[in-house]
């Protein structure tokens, strides 16, 4: 990796920060993923914008911002605009998978399994009694345009459905689904293949935003211990998924295992998380791949297409 970039004569620069709800996760894994690269240079961005000095002749850039301006395609636009090399995902993917709702109508074209929403805006809210009638007694409430569990709503009943209705911000997107009860799995893509699975056993509660960022909140079985024949096809679908949604180079996908051997994706994040805690890094290394050598992975796609000169 070290290697490539020196031979390029660029290099890599690795994004992080910007304002949003996962700013200081977006610093920590930004930083880790800068220590397993030697001779990049780590940039903890302070507003939504692109450097001025960043640019196609010197630099290849890694952007590891989640939430807002990372996750949303934005930052992608302004890298494409200047020409300049980066890896992950493009604008298009980006744009797609940050919308839950979206993603989910194309899971279902590409025969990827994902259970019944109802999306609405919050200024135009359902009713409890209208929820609970459609999609059962117990719902999760979450936004349909932002990542790690922000605002997530765990809900029993018809009177826990209204009083989360209220707490809704009325400019937010937002969407309903039924809760689904068994085991919580993740799985990473590199390069368009599946990596191992991952079982997210949370020590309390359920795997919220808290829980997935603090350490020792949860337990994590990796590979999962369930049958190779079941494994093979969770990952056959998760390359469906990543390759409907125009994915390139890496992301990871989120799904649900129910009791009776059904599962179902929620999502694919298109800037997965890569702090001492994260599900990618898990992942990569039930194949035997140290974190390490997953970062030089991820980002070797964008240093070719530099040298080829296909960037971005």
């Amino acid at each position: 990796m070290e290697g490539s970039a020196v031979k390029l004569k660029r290099k890599v620069v690795v994004l992080c920060g910007a304002i949003s709800a996962e700013r200081e996760v977006s610093l920590r894994s930004g930083r880790a993923v800068s220590k397993a690269l030697p001779g990049s240079q780590l940039v903890e961005l302070d507003e939504n914008t692109l450097p001025d000095w960043i640019n196609a002749d010197e630099h290849v850039v890694f952007p590891v911002i989640h939430g807002d301006y990372g996750e949303d395609g934005q930052v992608q636009m302004e890298l494409e605009a200047r020409g300049i090399a980066y890896a992950g995902c493009d604008v298009t993917a980006s744009r797609l998978c940050i919308d839950k709702v979206a993603t989910k109508k194309v899971m279902r074209s590409a025969g990827v399994p994902a259970i019944p929403e109802i999306a609405f805006a919050g200024d135009a809210k359902p009713s409890a009694q209208e929820l609970v009638q459609a999609l059962g007694n117990n719902l999760i409430i979450k936004p349909a345009d932002k990542g790690s569990s922000v605002d997530l709503y765990v809900l029993e009943g018809l009177a826990e459905v209204e009083a989360a209705l209220k707490k809704l911000s009325k400019d937010g997107q937002w969407m309903a689904e039924r809760r689904l009860v068994g085991r919580e799995m993740s799985i990473g893509l590199l390069g368009g293949k599946a990596l191992g699975i991952v079982e997210i056993v949370p020590k309390k509660g359920v795997y919220d935003y808290q829980t997935k960022y603090t350490k020792g909140s949860s337990e994590y079985l990796f590979p999962a211990p369930i049958a190779p024949e079941l494994t093979k096809k969770i990952q056959i679908a998760a390359q469906k998924l990543f390759a409907a949604t125009g994915c390139r180079d890496f992301a990871r996908a989120d799904l649900f295992l129910e009791s009776s051997g059904d599962f179902y994706f929620l999502e694919i994040n298109t800037m997965p998380g890569m702090t001492e805690t994260s599900l990618m890094p898990k992942s990569a290394s039930c194949l035997g791949l140290s974190f390490t050598t997953l970062v030089d992975k991820m980002v070797a796609p964008a240093l070719t297409r530099a040298q080829s000169g296909r960037a971005p």
